[in-house]
């Protein structure tokens, strides 16, 4: 039986906007090959009538799905995130591989229905709970990536580096011991990830922080990685981290990154919500990403990301679910632009000269910034990139008889009804009038997963 590799667009969201009567083109390794413009439809060719490029989401703990909702019960004093982080050591400190990997299955099976086709994970829980590392050292991060496999993600897989519990190198609590790993344990795991590489997985490094590994560390794995991975940290999340790395070194975290690194566009910074105006210029500059996780910073109280002042000097940045407490990549930008709102009491900050429209800016912008933190042929469609892509429900009331120049700005700031129908990852239709593939068998694992949790 012959498989199907085109696709008949009347509106399509391209690298310089939309584009009427497009046929996209893929082969059987899951690339595009050819984006025919001014096409016309053939006899029972299916017509879509709008296509975008699947979003990429830069930033995720998959086990942290399963917490989602359970961290909102207020303590005797002051909640903040090193009270939720507590909290995220207990779960971690639970959890099997076998149930890693039923998780992080639900939630990829999540993104792809809401229209993210890629996600870099920022892999920490390495060892058993006992701190031993698996007899397979890359058994954890194996079972993410198997995860990604079956609901048919597209992965950058980062192995976290963390060595500390704070700055100044001090030793790792005993609840932080399945965290632990060295520079030469997280290039072991890079080289024994190494064969799973392809045209849907990515593999790169993460050093947690500059509170979890020093600055020689984060040196030495660097110059050992192999050119042109992704590399991507925490940075600047609190202002309690900022104080402490002021104390510790005298300079601010992005400061102190700057001073010790060679940051470029290999980079991905994620957070960074609490920055001094050279701190927003030296990471414009440098062309590496922010990360922004608006949703996750929301839910943990972290602060907001100095957008308006970021993008006024042209700096990257893509979304991120983080913690997953939204799978949704419309929440994250949404809340990306009425964070900005709230905070300078005005509307309509995300903008650049040139693009007026929010809702299109953010689309592109953090397509563009999530395609280069992955480092991976994502976030457009054009000949030699991934054939990752979403086709919207036409039919629902809120896309009824809009323009395709209206539809971004509708999408994004109008209702909380999903809007995505179907999904095509890597050249292979993953989800299909809403549901994933799968879905079943998911979330039959999944919840057999959280009545063991639950139980302890």
């Amino acid at each position: 039986m012959s498989i199907n590799t085109t696709l008949f667009a009347r509106n399509v969201w391209l690298a310089d906007g939309w584009a009427e009567n497009v046929r996209l083109h893929w082969n059987a390794s899951g690339d595009l090959t050819q984006i025919e413009h001014n096409a016309s439809a053939a006899l029972h060719e299916v017509i879509e009538q709008f296509v975008l490029p699947g979003m990429v989401n830069l930033h995720s703990h998959a086990f942290q799905r399963a917490m989602a909702g359970m961290t909102e019960i207020a303590g005797e004093g002051p909640d903040s995130f090193w009270t939720w982080r507590d909290l995220m050591y207990r779960f971690a400190l639970a959890i099997n591989p076998e149930q890693i990997q039923a998780i992080a299955a639900q939630l990829y099976s999540e993104c792809l229905r809401h229209g993210y086709t890629s996600v870099c994970e920022f892999h920490y829980l390495h060892r058993a709970p006992d701190g031993a590392f698996y007899a397979n050292m890359a058994e954890t991060a194996q079972r993410v990536m198997a995860a990604a496999q079956a609901t048919g993600i597209g992965m950058t897989m980062l192995p976290v580096l963390y060595s500390y519990a704070d700055f100044n190198q001090q030793p790792l609590r005993h609840e932080q011991r399945r965290f632990a790993t060295n520079p030469e344990q997280i290039l072991q795991l890079v080289e024994l990830l190494e064969p799973l590489r392809n045209g849907q997985t990515e593999v790169g490094v993460a050093p947690h922080s500059l509170r979890a590994a020093s600055t020689q560390q984060i040196s030495e794995l660097v110059q050992a990685l192999p050119p042109q991975r992704p590399i991507h940290i925490h940075i600047a999340e609190q202002q309690k981290e900022v104080d402490s790395c002021v104390a510790f070194s005298g300079k601010r975290p992005v400061e102190l990154l700057f001073d010790t690194q060679t940051v470029n566009e290999r980079w991905c910074l994620v957070h960074a919500t609490h920055l001094s105006d050279g701190e927003v210029t030296q990471i414009a500059n440098s062309r590496a990403v922010a990360g922004i996780c608006t949703s996750t910073e929301g839910n943990l109280g972290d602060g907001f990301f100095l957008l308006p002042d970021y993008i006024a000097q042209q700096g990257r940045f893509g979304i991120g679910s983080d913690s997953h407490v939204s799978q949704s990549p419309i929440e994250e930008l949404r809340w990306l632009e009425y964070g900005q709102r709230l905070r300078a009491q005005r509307r309509n900050m995300s903008s650049v000269a040139g693009q007026r429209r929010i809702g299109d800016f953010l689309w592109q912008a953090s397509l563009e910034g999530g395609a280069q933190a992955s480092g991976r042929k994502v976030g457009s469609l054009a000949a030699g990139m991934r054939a990752d892509l979403l086709v919207l429900d036409a039919n629902h009331p809120n896309l009824s008889g809009i323009a395709a120049s209206e539809l971004l700005n509708n999408w994004i700031f109008s209702g909380n009804d999903n809007l995505v129908r179907d999904v095509l990852v890597g050249g292979q239709w993953r989800v299909k009038k809403g549901q994933h593939l799968h879905q079943d068998a998911i979330q039959g694992r999944f919840k057999q997963t959280m009545r063991e949790l639950r139980a302890l």
